[in-house]
């Protein structure tokens, strides 16, 4: 499965917030220029997520976005789904052909969406959190770090 540039920034964004102080809030522009995504964008984007309930906005001078939920109680399937990705990245047509091996292939496909969608769905910020900072430890780079 890829990630469309708008999969990609929605989890970009969201994981940079799990790493502020009280997960938040943070401003459009503040997130923008360290994850390199253009601000119109991610404020649109995160408008989707905070609709679905994973971030809250804060309005004021010190105000912006915050994480509505703890990182670990955020996956990536529920990312993906606020801001309209589709989850199911594999043929499910239904077969035409009356033969057995049309829809064995089918059930397959349909097996390893649903094993695809149960993955994103188990994978939380947190998660990548900790992937993150254990990936760059082994490289012994510093602890901040841009998604």
């Amino acid at each position: 499965m890829k990630l469309t540039t708008k999969g990609h920034y929605s989890v970009k964004a969201l994981l940079d917030l799990s790493l502020c102080p009280g997960y938040g809030p943070e401003s459009v522009r503040a997130i923008a220029k360290r994850q390199d995504i253009p601000a119109p964008y991610l404020e649109k984007l995160l408008i989707e997520m905070r609709r679905a309930g994973l971030v809250n906005s804060i309005r004021g001078s010190v105000g912006g976005y915050q994480l509505a939920k703890e990182p670990a109680h955020i996956s990536i399937g529920q990312i993906l789904e606020a801001v309209g990705e589709n989850l199911t990245h594999l043929p499910l047509d239904n077969p035409t052909a009356t033969q057995a091996e049309d829809w064995v292939t089918f059930t397959l496909w349909q097996r390893l969406n649903q094993k695809v969608k149960e993955a994103l769905y188990s994978i939380t910020l947190a998660d990548l959190y900790y992937d993150a900072r254990s990936w760059q430890a082994s490289l012994g780079e510093e602890a901040s770090f841009v998604v």
